[in-house]
């Protein structure tokens, strides 16, 4: 188990992509500390630009290696290669670990970034709207769903009876979808596989340390 204060998460408690790195913190018990970052505050944004100049979190920092790591994905892969745990979030078998991380990035792009896409819409200001944007992006959502239901069928997660990378991702990602487009009875697989995600207890307890912030959610 990693030393708390030898890993810091630069995070935001509502933020998708951040309860997905979350979600394989909790999966390990990994020891980390919390760096909540309100990009509102231009003294706490300028800090966080100085140590990603891209300004976007997640972000690890591993003071024991005096590694800088940004990316949902790579953080997972990073904590699977130095912090492992009992969850084999990345298979040992390359195969296996290519059709992971397929299923890593479809929910990445394919159902994140299409929600992402909805939510901004919303917070965007009056006259600034971008009406055929979030129509591209509910429809890539409905074919996104539909292909979900096809590859869940008979499946308990994402890559079958274990957990892993692809899990992750699915939770925050199906977790805010469902709310800006209803998956609806239609789905019946992938419904209930959000569920199962959200009856996880490392994803529950994402969800509860975000719920002070739920109210910041546009819709």
């Amino acid at each position: 188990m990693a030393d708390p204060t030898q890993l810091t998460l630069y995070y935001h408690p509502l933020a998708s992509f951040c309860h997905k790195v979350l979600v394989a913190l909790y999966e390990n018990e990994v020891g980390f500390t919390p760096h909540l970052v309100d990009l509102g505050d231009p003294d706490a944004n300028a800090a966080f630009k100085r140590i990603w100049p891209i300004g976007k979190f997640p972000v690890l920092r591993d003071e024991a290696r005096d590694r800088t790591v940004p990316e949902s994905s790579i953080i997972i892969e990073y904590l699977a290669q130095h912090y492992p745990g009992p969850v084999a979030l990345v298979p040992a078998d390359p195969e296996q670990a290519r059709e992971a991380r397929l299923k890593d990035r479809f929910f990445d792009l394919y159902v994140q970034e299409p929600m992402q896409k909805i939510v901004g819409d919303k917070l965007r200001p009056d006259g600034q709207h971008d009406p055929f944007g979030v129509a591209q992006a509910q429809a890539l959502l409905k074919v996104a769903y539909g292909m979900l239901e096809q590859t869940l069928a008979g499946r308990r997660w994402a890559m079958g009876e274990a957990f892993g990378i692809a899990d992750c991702a699915a939770a925050p990602a199906l977790y805010y979808a469902d709310l800006v487009l209803p998956l609806g009875a239609e789905h019946p697989q992938v419904n209930a596989y959000r569920s199962r995600l959200i009856d996880r207890p490392s994803f529950g307890r994402v969800l509860q340390e975000a719920e002070p912030y739920f109210h910041l959610f546009p819709g």
